[in-house]
């Protein structure tokens, strides 16, 4: 019996295997958008579909970026400046790309563009803070998802959207934990509505990675700058060793962080290329092993294990 189910486990693994490597053909005549591709994991990945022949049309937020990301790639890749919270930029590289991929349509877009900071105690925060961060990394990733949809149902194209796993526990205050929970029923959502057309959609939920958005000197200001600016009854209530406390935990998740972000990127690319695409894709042993099985735990238990940690 126990070598009927072994025989049984192995061909599933093979079967597993055989399936994921399937691509999908004539990856030269496919265009994909990627967003954020100033630096980062959307850098990367402009530069692998560079390399594996296909048309990717890059936006970034700076003109140096978008430079400097022409001259390390091929004249198939073109750029555009795109701020994904003003609709009039959303807008003009909407005509942008409809002029760029003709009747092909667009067969992958790739909703990258993010911002971590503010990250802090949700008291110590303002509205203004929460909406800095909402609005690049939700409002303006339906935004660009909506004025695509037409070129993407057109090509019956792919949609990755960029969550997290924080967006399956919220461990730290702040918009980036909240915008990545948006981020995951967004994509469920349209999974469903487009999946009578033929458009997949994945979803990326990653660990901690070093990225532009991730840097510990930029959580150092962005921490100092919140608890000198907090009215002084407030400060009071939390104290200097909460404070300290908390740059300590943030600092600690910072020294976590991988510098390896093809393991994202991969996901990406998989996402892109394979004719048997995952509906999510979960990159880094930290979300694998620590986040996401937590979020399955009773709330009181991954609440302890949270404050322990």
């Amino acid at each position: 019996m126990w070598l009927y189910l072994a025989a049984l486990l192995g061909l599933y693994f093979v079967f597993h295997w055989y399936r994921e490597r399937q691509t999908i053909p004539n990856l030269p005549d496919k265009y994909v958008l990627i967003t954020g591709c100033d630096s980062g994991f959307g850098n990367q990945l402009a530069r692998q579909l560079d390399r594996r022949g296909m048309w990717v049309l890059a936006t970034c937020l700076t003109q140096k970026g978008a430079e400097q990301l022409k001259e390390a790639t091929s004249q198939r890749l073109q750029t555009v400046i795109l701020d994904v919270t003003n609709k009039k930029s959303v807008a003009a590289m909407a005509q942008w790309v409809k002029e760029q991929v003709g009747d092909r349509g667009l067969w992958g877009l790739v909703n990258n563009a993010g911002v971590g900071l503010p990250v802090a105690p949700n008291e110590w925060l303002t509205l203004d803070d929460f909406m800095r961060v909402l609005m690049v990394n939700l409002i303006g990733l339906i935004d660009v998802t909506l004025v695509l949809l037409p070129l993407l149902r057109k090509a019956r194209g792919r949609i990755i959207n960029m969550a997290s796993a924080l967006g399956r526990l919220s461990i730290v205050g702040g918009g980036y934990c909240i915008s990545k929970f948006g981020v995951e029923a967004f994509s469920d959502s349209l999974r469903r509505d487009l999946s009578s057309f033929g458009v997949k959609v994945s979803i990326i939920e990653t660990g901690f990675f070093k990225t532009g958005i991730a840097e510990r000197e930029g959580f150092q200001k962005n921490l100092e700058r919140i608890w000198s600016q907090l009215p002084s009854d407030v400060k009071e209530s939390y104290g200097e060793d909460h404070y300290h406390n908390f740059q300590k935990c943030i600092d600690g998740l910072i020294r976590t962080m991988k510098a390896n972000i093809s393991l994202v990127t991969d996901c990406m690319e998989h996402g892109l290329t394979s004719l048997h695409p995952r509906t999510r894709y979960t990159a880094g042993w930290d979300a694998k092993l620590l986040y996401i099985p937590l979020s399955y735990f009773p709330t009181i238990l991954a609440d302890y294990l949270l404050t322990k940690l």
